[in-house]
């Protein structure tokens, strides 16, 4: 399934800043940004909740705010996109 993951964490703080990177980077292993906070991600059942147990341990409830959107209908059918488009792929053929 393709999802979208978004999420605003406090940064008033140190401790804010560091669970930012640390949401960040475990977005980055899902899937890919699209923008700042911001990321487009095809998972299985299973890795999507995986994703939403590990988001779940660095976000501090009571100061961010993290939402994920399962799109139901391919990527290509939902999202329409204006200006610069970083997405890639990775599913498709890949030429060299």
């Amino acid at each position: 399934m393709d999802i979208v993951v978004t999420y605003d964490v406090c940064t008033e703080t140190k401790e804010g800043r560091r669970r930012l990177r640390r949401v960040a980077k475990v977005c980055e292993g899902v899937g890919q940004r699209v923008q700042l906070s911001v990321f487009e991600c095809t998972v299985n059942a299973v890795e999507y909740e995986l994703l939403k147990q590990r988001l779940r341990k660095e976000i501090k409830a009571d100061e961010d705010s993290l939402r994920l959107y399962r799109l139901h209908a391919p990527r290509a059918a939902v999202v329409e996109v204006i200006g610069l488009d970083g997405y890639r792929d990775f599913r498709a053929a890949l030429v060299v």
